[in-house]
């Protein structure tokens, strides 16, 4: 069946993703490195999960790669597509968080996944969906700019309209609703893709445009991370930085689809609970001084377009 040399093609690519991130993870950190911990899920598959420790630069993050499968699709999964009920499944992917210890520094995320829904008598389903986001505490201009210079350069060569669709949607998913807030500044997010700019089922079309998200984010991350890593900071900037990570707990366990997925199919809890903050604080009815540093966050948690004055 075609779908599964589809399978077998992105599975390998994952693996070699994962690879690559972790070592330019790595040489951006220049002390810490990966632990690696193999699973299997008992329902079917299993990941390798890679989490790094105090490091130089990161406090503490995880690059994972997971397959799992089993026989029927959790809710979290066919809440936006009740036509998938019932089906078996195949899912795979890369997702990875990363938390510096430099306030400077944004927390990072991206996730690139493959799916497959089968049903017997009928053609299976499959799509890719992904993206990468920026969650920064204390921001500068620049860096948001290079972060949607690089989500643009990432999907521009597949189509023109890919870069406003997929920065509008991350913008709508990141988004906290009873805060009403954006998690941070956005980037890019698609889901549900199977499909060329012409309408029609194109897996080598989407599979392109699925890997060059996943090989922009090092290139999106990593002039952000050595141009902060230096910079000063105090315990203020650090009771801020966790004050903010705070936001970033609240959209993991409330809204974020991929940490219910991963719990509703049983696997792994410690891999699936990577992307929470080492620390995080919350305090009631917070509000920053005004004019200083960090009132100044509250303009960048709102939907805006960061490469309209570029040049």
């Amino acid at each position: 069946m075609k779908e599964h040399q589809y399978l077998e093609r992105v599975k390998e690519f994952f693996l070699s993703l994962q690879d690559e991130i972790c070592a330019g993870v790595v040489a951006v950190d220049g002390v810490g490195a990966f632990l690696e911990d193999d699973w299997e899920r008992p329902g079917g598959g299993g990941g390798r999960t890679r989490v790094m420790r105090h490091g130089g630069v990161i406090e503490q993050g995880g690059v994972n790669y997971s397959h799992v499968f089993g026989e029927e699709m959790p809710g979290s999964a066919t809440a936006h597509r009740p036509e998938l009920e019932g089906r078996s499944f195949h899912a795979c992917g890369v997702s990875l968080v990363l938390h510096p210890h430099n306030p400077f520094i944004p927390t990072s995320h991206a996730n690139v996944r493959f799916f497959i829904a089968e049903k017997p008598g009928e053609a299976p389903v499959w799509w890719f969906g992904g993206g990468f986001d920026l969650t920064p505490f204390y921001p500068f201009k620049e860096d948001v700019v290079h972060w949607h210079e690089m989500s643009r350069a990432a999907v521009a060569p597949f189509g023109d309209t890919y870069y406003n669709d997929y920065k509008k949607w991350c913008d709508n998913y990141f988004y906290l609703k009873h805060r009403d807030e954006t998690r941070g500044v956005g980037g890019l997010f698609f889901d549900d893709l199977n499909t060329n700019p012409a309408g029609e089922l194109d897996f080598e079309h989407t599979f392109g445009l699925m890997r060059s998200v996943g090989e922009h984010f090092m290139k999106a991350w990593a002039p952000i991370a050595e141009r902060r890593k230096d910079h000063p900071y105090g315990e203020r900037e650090r009771a801020f930085q966790l004050y903010r990570r705070g936001r970033y707990v609240e959209f993991n366990l409330v809204y974020d689809r991929g940490t219910l997925f991963g719990l509703q199919t049983g696997g792994r809890t410690e891999s699936i609970l990577m992307s929470m903050p080492p620390l995080a604080r919350w305090e009631y009815a917070f509000e920053a001084e005004p004019g200083s540093a960090e009132a100044e966050l509250e303009y960048y948690l709102k939907p805006r377009d960061w490469l309209a004055t570029e040049g």
